[in-house]
C-alpha cells in the first residue's frame, strides 16, 4: 500500500544561504541562544543542530559530510556528559573542551576575516572601481536573512522529528501544491494579528504536506506578505502579516507575487 501525493517539484526550489561549515552553524546557535561558549548546554545545542540537519534532509538540500561528522561528535559529547562522574579526587576533563577550543579558534579566524572585509569595503568606498559600483557591494543586512531562515529551519526540523512514523494507506490521487498551502496559511492568519509557527502544520501532519507548507511559508516571507518574530529566545516563533490579509493578498500569493 502506498500514498500517492504529487506536487510540482519545480516549486520546491528556493535559495538558502549555507553556513560555511559545522562550526559556523554551532557559533550561530550559541549566539542565538545567548549562551556561554565555555559552558555550552550540549543537549539543547545538539537538539537544534540535529533539527537543522533534519530540515535540510527533508528539503533535499545537500549536507556535507563534515556536518554529519559534527553531529556524531555532539551526540558523543552529550552521552559523555550523562555518564556518572567517578568519586576520585582526580578532576576529569570536560568532554566539551575539545569542541570549545575548536570554536574559539574558528571564532578568531571569522572575526579576522570580517575585519578584512570591512577594510576592503572601506577601501572600495574610497577608491571605487568603475566596473564595480558601490551599490553592488554586499550589504550588512544580507546576513539577517540567513539568520531568520536558519531559525525557521531549526523549528521545522524539530517538528519533523516530533511527528510519529507515518502509516501508509491506499488513497486516491491527491495533488498538494505550494499555492494550495499558501492559501491555507493566509486563511489561517486572515483577520488575526499573528499565528504560531506550529499551528500552520496542525491541519495535516503528513511529512510531504509539512514540507510543501514550509516552502509556502518561505515564499510568503520572500514576497513580503509575512514576517517572522520571536519575543524571547525560548518563546514560540510567530508569523505576522505586514498588513491586512484579505482576498487580494490571497490572489497575489496564488500568483506568487505581492501587489
Amino acid at each position: 500500500m502506498s500514498e500517492t501525493t504529487t506536487y510540482p517539484a519545480a516549486q520546491l526550489v528556493f535559495e538558502l544561504e549555507a553556513f560555511d561549515g559545522p562550526l559556523d552553524l554551532l557559533l550561530y546557535l550559541i549566539k542565538k541562544e545567548e549562551v556561554d561558549i565555555y559552558d555550552i548546554p550540549i543537549a539543547e545545542i545538539t537538539r537544534q543542530y540535529l533539527g537543522y540537519l533534519e530540515a535540510c534532509r527533508e528539503l533535499n538540500l545537500e549536507v556535507a559530510g563534515e556536518f554529519l561528522y559534527m553531529a556524531a561528535m555532539l551526540i558523543r559529547i552529550k552521552a559523555q556528559m550523562l555518564l556518572p562522574r567517578p568519586d576520585s579526587e582526580e578532576e576529569m576533563e570536560d568532554p566539551r573542551s575539545e569542541l570549545v577550543k575548536a570554536l574559539l579558534e574558528y571564532k578568531r579566524i571569522k572575526q579576522a576575516s570580517a575585519r578584512l572585509e570591512e577594510m576592503a569595503l572601506a577601501q572600495a568606498q574610497r577608491y571605487p572601481r568603475i566596473d564595480s559600483p558601490i551599490s553592488d557591494l554586499p550589504r550588512a543586512e544580507a546576513e539577517l536573512v540567513r539568520v531568520d531562515v536558519a531559525s525557521l529551519m531549526i523549528a521545522f526540523g524539530d517538528l519533523l522529528r516530533r511527528i510519529p512514523r507515518e502509516t501508509l494507506y491506499e488513497i486516491g490521487h491527491q495533488e498538494i501544491t505550494v499555492e494550495m498551502r499558501k492559501e491555507h496559511i493566509l486563511l489561517l492568519i486572515e483577520n488575526r494579528s499573528s499565528v504560531e509557527f506550529d499551528e500552520l502544520f496542525a491541519d495535516d501532519p503528513r511529512k510531504i504536506v509539512m514540507i510543501v507548507t514550509f516552502v509556502a511559508i518561505l515564499e510568503l516571507i520572500k514576497i513580503g506578505i509575512l514576517k517572522v518574530e520571536q519575543a524571547t529566545r525560548f518563546s514560540p516563533i510567530r508569523l505576522f502579516p505586514y498588513g491586512p490579509v484579505g482576498r487580494g493578498e490571497l490572489e497575489a500569493a496564488a500568483l506568487g507575487e505581492s501587489e
